[in-house]
Order: structure tokens, then sequence, then C-alpha cells
């Protein structure tokens, strides 16, 4: 983690896009505002559930609440309150993948029914996923507007990568299938 705390601000401070996934959040549990203090919103973060906990633990200890009242705090709301705290776009991966910008949009993209990758839960596709956005993100993008657009298509492609290949998938599965997916799309 040491590593990961000296670089991430250095990196932030190039006021380059970056995405910020694993290690480079967790190395910030003892201090979340030490990083919120140089998100930008060139930066997306992309927690899974016990990243978010760490780097939110009053949003997450919400989210755990059993209701008594409406309204019920929600993902969508603690993503959206995540992403203003920090400062930047805000990646809650799951079932229900939310993504926030600070100025209040969000994305649910939600793999259900026929869309449901249940096989995409496995070691390392979290890490394909940031390597999307990244990919997405190094292109000329004019706007803040249009990072988080890239961030959406990048959930996309990622679970029709999954898709894609079926049960069975490991994460170096995805980016070969990546180009059958592209493929299909220029097809339609």
């Amino acid at each position: 983690f040491d590593r990961a705390r000296a670089r991430v601000p250095a990196v932030l401070a190039s006021g380059r896009r970056v995405v910020l996934d694993a290690d480079a959040l967790s190395a910030f549990a003892d201090d979340p505002g030490a990083l919120f203090d140089v998100a930008h919103p060139g930066c997306v973060m992309t927690p899974h559930a016990g990243e978010f906990e760490r780097l939110f633990p009053d949003l997450a200890r919400r989210l755990k609440e059993t209701a008594t009242r409406a309204p019920v705090y929600s993902k969508l709301a603690a993503t959206r309150d995540a992403a203003r705290r920090a400062g930047c776009i805000i990646l809650f991966k799951g079932v229900d993948t939310i993504i926030a910008h600070p100025d209040g949009r969000c994305c649910v993209h939600a793999a259900i029914w026929d869309t449901a990758v249940p096989w995409l839960a496995t070691a390392g596709a979290g890490d394909v996923l940031a390597g999307l956005i990244a990919g997405l993100l190094a292109r000329p993008i004019p706007n803040e507007i249009d990072i988080m657009a890239a961030v959406e298509v990048a959930v996309w492609l990622h679970v029709q990568c999954a898709r894609s290949f079926g049960p069975g998938l490991i994460a170096e599965d995805l980016p070969e299938e990546l180009p059958k997916v592209l493929r299909q799309i220029l097809r339609s």
C-alpha cells in the first residue's frame, strides 16, 4: 500500500484522466480524505463493496441499516453521495453497477434477467473493467460529460464480453472477446 499511497497523489496532480482501482483505493482506507483532496472530475474510482466501505464507511453503514421509514437509503444514493464527496466519478461495482458523477448524474447498469452474467464475478474481472475504462479515457474526449459516457460504455462492453463468452469465464477471456463483440456491434 505504501507505493500506491505515494504514487496516487502524484498521478492525480498531473490532471490527467485516471482510473483508480484496488490497492490505489485501499491504500487510503485510514484517511480517505487525503485521496478526495487530490481527486478531480477526470478521475474514476471503481470500488467493489469492500473498497466502498473502506473509503466511505458512513455511507456503507447507512446502506446496511434496516429501513424503518421512507425514503430508504439506496446504493444509487450512496454512490451519488460518494461521488460528490470524492469530487470524481464513482463506479460502485456489483450486479447493479452504479456510476455517479459529482454533479449528481447517475447511471444504473443492472445485469439482470436475460443480461445476467453471474460468471463475471471472478477474480480479475474488475481489473479488466478498469483497463477498459482506462483505454476509453486514453482517447481524446472533449469534456467531463463524455468521460461519464465512456465509463458507461466500458461497463456495457464488459458485460457483453462476459455474455459472449458464457459460463466458465476467467478474467483473461474478457479481452479476447472484445474484438468479437465490437464486430457484432458494427454488423448491427
